[in-house]
């Protein structure tokens, strides 16, 4: 059984599913891994343009697989703290994995997101909830810390510093509905729609221009590190000049005038170089 399986649904959008539903999709070595190389391959597919993350039966992820951690790969002649060191990087570039592919990534999280899960779901950049979704900072409860996988960086600038570290200090469980009231995700639907939600919102997010749904995800990830408001406007400005000089605006005016949707191709824009003569 694939630890990780690829979905796709039509050319635009796969669906990528951590596939150990009998440990609750807890991460071990080798899930990582194989996490990694599955969103990796997707992020070189040029047609995709959105990627779904869920998880198989119950639960999205229940963080740390404590029982089976697995074994990483390649450690002949590693000291125990080099393997150490390596394996707490092979969960951590997962954040930079869903952070690094073109594609914008929704999770679906069906159900508990402990732990690195909630940290996979930190990693997306959209995230919806079923009705039994509970997320949990389980890394304080279990003696280390909470703060792993990128999640004390992403966290206080998501829902602000003071939800962030009520849920990063006190390990505590958060329902489907305060997370939806703090921020944490941007919609809540009962358990059987909350693939087919998220699916929904790949499907309409495909419909627009591809240069468009990258670019804007670059900029969202990029306007976080930008320390002032006139340095990200010029930054916005010089993205929305590239999108400008395709041939997508007019497209939209086109389509509008004659009551159809747009096709966005993103082909070069002419008119702005031809003298008309």
């Amino acid at each position: 059984m694939e630890l990780v399986e690829v979905e796709p649904r039509g050319d635009e959008v796969r669906i990528v599913r951590l596939n150990r539903p009998e440990r609750l999709n807890a991460l071990s070595i080798d899930l990582a891994v194989a996490l990694d190389e599955a969103l990796a391959t997707v992020g070189r597919e040029n047609r995709v343009r959105v990627v779904v993350l869920t998880g198989a039966g119950r639960a999205f992820c229940s963080g740390l697989d404590l029982k089976d951690y697995g074994i990483i790969p390649n450690v002949d002649d590693l000291s125990v703290h080099r393997i150490a060191s390596r394996s707490m990087g092979i969960y951590s570039q997962l954040t930079r994995r869903l952070r690094a592919i073109p594609q914008p990534v929704v999770a679906a999280v069906n159900g508990p997101a402990y732990g690195g899960g909630l940290c996979l779901a930190l990693g997306c950049d959209l995230r919806i909830a079923s009705e039994s979704a509970v997320f949990n900072a389980t890394g304080i409860v279990n003696g280390l810390t909470s703060t792993e996988m990128g999640a004390g960086w992403i966290l206080p600038r998501l829902i602000g510093g003071a939800n962030a570290n009520d849920l990063l200090l006190t390990g505590r469980r958060v329902d489907a509905g305060e997370a939806l009231r703090m921020g944490l995700v941007s919609r809540v639907v009962a358990d059987d729609a909350v693939l087919d939600e998220a699916l929904s919102m790949a499907g309409s997010m495909a419909s627009y221009s591809h240069h468009g749904l990258e670019a804007t995800k670059q900029a969202l990830w990029a306007e976080q590190e930008i320390a002032s408001l006139d340095a990200a406007i010029q930054f916005e400005d010089r993205n929305q000049l590239m999108a400008g000089f395709t041939d997508n605006l007019p497209e939209a005016i086109r389509a509008f005038d004659a009551g159809r949707d747009p096709v966005y191709r993103d082909d070069p824009r002419r008119d702005l170089f031809e003298s008309g003569d």
